[in-house]
């Protein structure tokens, strides 16, 4: 099944934040000179006063946030995920993880689909460096529909979030803002037979791989696990009791991302058979998402090869 495109997941978090910034006044962005690709301009139009163009200077820009934050304003820090977290890491640690502040970071143009725009600009290591943040939540939306109610979520949340946002349409997984809780995935698939955990684009690429597999007689689980740090061990256990084997497909570099944490706790509580479907160790090129997916090994046909080697 072909899935409808729908907006960007930035666009969804772009439109969510207007609305926020209607509601609270204490939300205010700053932007790395991206906001027309990362969507805050939408605030920056509507909320002049409470919006910062800092630049090309990722750790300036993080320094910034962290100020307002421990002034008691709500900072949303924008920029590309790669810039964001490999560029101005140390102030992200030091300025913002080490002492708890309540600030959210957003990293547009996550993962290879980032496309045309090559791989200086994808972010591919974005999820392991968060996670790796101490006292962060961390959060991979899969559509534009997930992103709206994601980005509430994250505001509401107190404590420093980072969250990952994507260049290109997204398949629609979601017809309405789904109800969502960080820290709680969706199962948008049920199954019996195997399980798919994924995030991001992903979902969509193991919706239709879940659908070939149907047309053979195999029951395929899909959990949409949006939050990987906290992440639902719960779920994550149930389904390795429930169906045996996993399967876990992101669009990441294989160490430190949804695959080693589903991994945990796969080991922890209900050891079983799994397969995983990433970018591997490697850096991609520039092309059109779907043809860097193909050649990364991350597409539906790879998620059900994938599934098929469990069975």
């Amino acid at each position: 099944m072909t899935r409808p495109l729908g907006p960007a997941t930035r666009d969804g978090f772009g439109d969510a934040l207007v609305d926020l910034g209607a509601l609270n006044s204490t939300i205010v962005v700053v932007d790395g000179d991206v906001a027309e690709s990362t969507r805050t301009k939408k605030f920056f139009d509507k909320f002049p006063e409470r919006a910062w163009n800092t630049g090309i200077a990722e750790s300036n820009l993080v320094g910034i946030g962290a100020g307002l934050a421990a002034s008691g304003k709500i900072p949303v820090i924008a920029s590309f995920a790669c810039f964001l977290m490999c560029n101005a890491y140390d102030q992200i640690r030091m300025g913002i993880a080490f002492p708890g502040l309540n600030a959210k970071l957003v990293g547009s143009h996550g993962g290879i689909s980032a496309g045309e725009d090559g791989p200086s600009q994808m972010a591919v290591e974005d999820v392991a460096l968060a996670c790796a943040l101490g006292g962060f939540t961390v959060i991979v939306p899969a559509d534009a529909a997930s992103t709206r109610a994601l980005t509430r979520a994250m505001i509401e949340h107190s404590g420093p979030v980072y969250m990952r946002t994507g260049r290109p349409e997204a398949p629609v997984i979601y017809d309405e803002e789904p109800v969502v809780e960080l820290g709680k995935s969706i199962t948008v698939r049920k199954g019996t037979d195997l399980t798919i955990i994924a995030n991001g684009l992903m979902v969509a690429e193991s919706l239709t791989a879940a659908e070939e597999l149907e047309k053979d007689g195999v029951s395929v689980r899909v959990i949409d696990m949006h939050t990987v740090k906290p992440i639902d061990e719960e779920a994550i256990a149930q389904a390795a009791r429930d169906t045996g084997g996993i399967v876990v497909a992101e669009e990441h570099f294989a160490h430190g991302g949804l695959g080693a944490a589903v991994a945990m706790i796969v080991a922890q509580s209900a050891p079983t058979k799994m397969a995983f479907v990433n970018v591997g160790d490697n850096y991609s090129t520039s092309g059109l998402p779907a043809q860097l997916f193909k050649a990364a090994g991350i597409s539906a046909a790879d998620v059900s090869k994938a599934a098929r080697s469990l069975l």
